[in-house]
């Protein structure tokens, strides 16, 4: 059967979505390693992980997203911004949304095209400072030292070991990020962020994500999670601008937390499967 796909990115962090609006298109028993066939670089499309775009019970839209390693991600902000592209070029939302996925309801604002760049602002879950995924009572406890590095924990929807580093680009990130994505203090395993403070409101950040089991251009949820534990060590005001390897995502840390970033199409097909 042929599957129509479409291709977008998020600040580099790219993504095949496959629209079940409508209906089922792969059986849920099918879709791990339909993943794992079509995120391939090299004998796929190649991308980050798969989104399924469907209808919710609870919410405007449902997102899932299955990675490269077959496994399901709670969340993605560059992925649920990828999403919410798709869903605003084919009408089925305007102005607004809310997506439900495993991480719990996300608020989606469309702020429409500028200058032929789509942007949304994301609503996140509020940023839990834990191990184990026990909320932290004391400073310390969101902290440990994991080798050579003090290594703070932060789930903001997925879990995330956030590390400060002198510079990110003297951080062999493949090298160093396995040992503490797979360490015991994450029981699900983390995604770990190198971050460079740059400014008063600014850092720069690399990420190694768990299930796709290497660097990405960009993580949504990493941009978030860095962002929260700097501006809670006191390094930086409510509103935190994050560069990824792949471009800018602007954090609010004030009433809530928010998310600003693009999402942009790259190509649609038809897989046959």
């Amino acid at each position: 059967m042929e599957i129509p796909f479409t291709k977008l990115h998020g600040n580099g962090n790219d993504f095949v979505l496959i629209d079940e609006y409508g209906k089922i298109v792969v059986p849920d028993d099918m879709k791990g390693q339909f993943a794992a066939i079509y995120c391939n670089r090299r004998l796929g499309i190649g991308a980050d992980g798969i989104i399924w775009l469907s209808k919710s019970e609870k919410s405007i839209l449902r997102m899932r997203i299955i990675q490269p390693d077959e496994s399901e991600a709670e969340m993605c902000g560059n992925g649920i911004r990828c999403l919410a592209k798709y869903a605003f070029d084919t009408g089925y939302v305007r102005e607004s949304c809310t997506v439900e996925t495993p991480a719990g309801e996300i608020g989606v604002a469309m702020m429409g095209y500028r200058e032929d760049e789509f942007t949304a602002t994301i609503t996140l879950t509020p940023p839990k400072f834990d191990r184990k995924d026990i909320p932290a009572t004391g400073d310390g406890e969101y902290k440990e030292r994991i080798g050579e590095f003090d290594v703070y924990a932060v789930n903001t929807g997925v879990p995330h070991a956030v590390i400060i580093v002198d510079s990110v680009d003297a951080i062999n990130v493949e090298a160093v990020a396995p040992a503490i994505r797979s360490h015991a203090t994450f029981n699900k395993g983390a995604n770990v962020n190198f971050i460079e403070r740059t400014g008063t409101d600014s850092i720069r950040i690399r990420t190694f994500e768990r299930g796709v089991e290497q660097e990405t251009l960009s993580c949504g949820t990493g941009a978030t999670a860095s962002a929260a534990i700097v501006h809670k060590l006191g390094y930086t005001g409510e509103t935190v601008r994050v560069d990824t390897r792949g471009g800018s995502l602007t954090i609010y840390l004030q009433d809530g937390v928010k998310m600003e970033g693009p999402a942009t199409t790259v190509f649609s097909g038809k897989i046959s499967f």
